[in-house]
């Protein structure tokens, strides 16, 4: 199987699919929460680097999104389970879709 040769930064994954960029990087945080090795971490010289998904990656992703939003509580039980800032969950479910 030939190795991906095209990545696309966190920042612009958010964007492209529409979703929260704080809720994206708490996802990335747990490599677990994606297929190995389609998330790479590059370093650019400039603090800590960047979170970027292959496209088998962004689909990752999105089926990790649509799965979480099955669960009960949903995207706000990941985040309190993930210990985040309340803060945090606030900004996150406001740009939550309602339903």
């Amino acid at each position: 199987m030939p190795r991906p040769t095209l990545v696309y930064a966190i920042e612009y994954v958010a964007a492209l699919i529409g979703e929260n960029l704080e809720l994206l990087n708490e996802i990335a945080s747990n490599s677990d929460n994606i297929d190995h090795g389609e998330m790479i971490h590059v370093h650019d010289g400039v603090g800590e680097g960047i979170t970027t998904f292959t496209a088998r990656g962004i689909e990752s992703l999105q089926e990790f999104l649509a799965d979480i939003r099955t669960w009960e509580g949903g995207v706000r039980q990941f985040l309190m389970d993930s210990q985040c800032d309340p803060e945090m969950i606030e900004r996150i479910m406001a740009d939550e879709p309602k339903l």
